[in-house]
């Protein structure tokens, strides 16, 4: 009888080769954890950079270009299945121009896209944000089928780039994305954390307002499930996880990774308005203080299952760093 071991090795399907993903903003918060987490799902990333002096190692290529001249993005988007588009300005308290804003979040993002569509890319995934839906608070829980209404240049110049992507004739989602918390993060969170950290009680125990969030770990869930979506999707989704906290419960749980009691007290609203004043934090207070709930259920219907949950998520990051 003949051996047939050999002949059905030649014969055995030839495994497919992985996705080529192309990734901008590698060098940042979101996008360094991408460039971690993507290649351990099966993927393969071409990264996309301004300057080849930051070139990651963990890509299989990286290209460098001038994301506000997207003009000539052939060779970079060569073969390139879908563009995760993670660069821009990010929100700032204080003092960026509209039309910085204008420039990296909206025509540099449609620059891209127009390219994308040109070398023939699958899909094409914006991190947008839930300030494209809303200003830094809501009083009612934010969906995608109630109308975008951005307060600030940051949130109007990611609602442009939505608007410019949905006038292409290319397969686009928008993850408007809740407040994302993880090793390395800037902004309120950073500032919530250190706030954690401080061995003193604090008088914060009576704000009741909720707000959405988004660890990492859902983050590339979220992105994972925009990027295996079988249909075309063309629209924006939300991404948060479903169970909003309070300013008292976050810093309870970041508390309790470091293994310490909340310590929290109750004192008036207007006091602690005034405290924040005082320290140079009004801002800070009234955007954490104020209410953002966000439902994902549009993306839940999608697939998505937050790997974490928020409270474990926060300890977890307290004990991390």
């Amino acid at each position: 009888m003949p051996d047939l071991r050999w002949r059905n090795a030649r014969l055995s399907p030839v495994e497919p080769k992985p996705r080529l993903i192309a990734l901008t903003g590698a060098t940042g918060f979101i996008g360094q954890h991408l460039l971690r987490e993507l290649p351990r799902r099966g993927y393969r990333l071409r990264v996309l950079l301004r300057r080849p002096s930051v070139a990651p190692l963990d890509c299989a290529s990286a290209v460098v270009g001038d994301l506000a001249r997207p003009m000539n993005m052939a060779a970079a988007l060569a073969d390139v299945d879908a563009v995760i588009h993670s660069a821009g300005l990010a929100p700032a308290m204080s003092g960026t121009p509209a039309d910085d804003y204008r420039a990296l979040n909206t025509e540099a993002t449609v620059g891209l896209a127009r390219a994308a569509q040109r070398a023939g890319v699958r899909r094409f995934v914006f991190l947008s944000s839930v300030r494209a839906q809303s200003g830094p608070t809501a009083p009612h829980v934010l969906t995608e089928d109630l109308p975008p209404r951005p307060s600030e240049a940051y949130g109007a110049s990611k609602l442009a780039a939505e608007q410019g992507l949905a006038a292409l004739e290319l397969d686009w989602v928008a993850l408007r994305l809740a407040t994302v918390y993880g090793p390395g993060m800037k902004g309120n969170m950073a500032e919530l954390v250190r706030l954690a950290r401080v061995p003193y009680p604090l008088p914060v125990a009576g704000l009741t307002a909720r707000r959405s969030l988004l660890a990492l770990d859902n983050l590339s869930e979220a992105i994972v499930t925009a990027l295996s979506a079988p249909k075309p999707l063309r629209r924006p989704l939300l991404a948060a996880e479903p169970n909003p906290l309070t300013i008292p419960e976050m810093i309870a749980a970041l508390r309790h990774g470091l293994g310490r009691r909340p310590g929290l007290v109750r004192v008036p609203e207007s006091l602690l308005r005034s405290l924040a004043r005082m320290a140079g934090r009004s801002e800070m207070y009234e955007r954490l203080g104020g209410a953002l709930v966000v439902d994902a259920a549009a993306l839940t219907a999608l697939g998505w299952q937050p790997r974490v949950e928020t409270r474990a998520a926060l300890a977890a990051l307290m004990r991390g760093s």
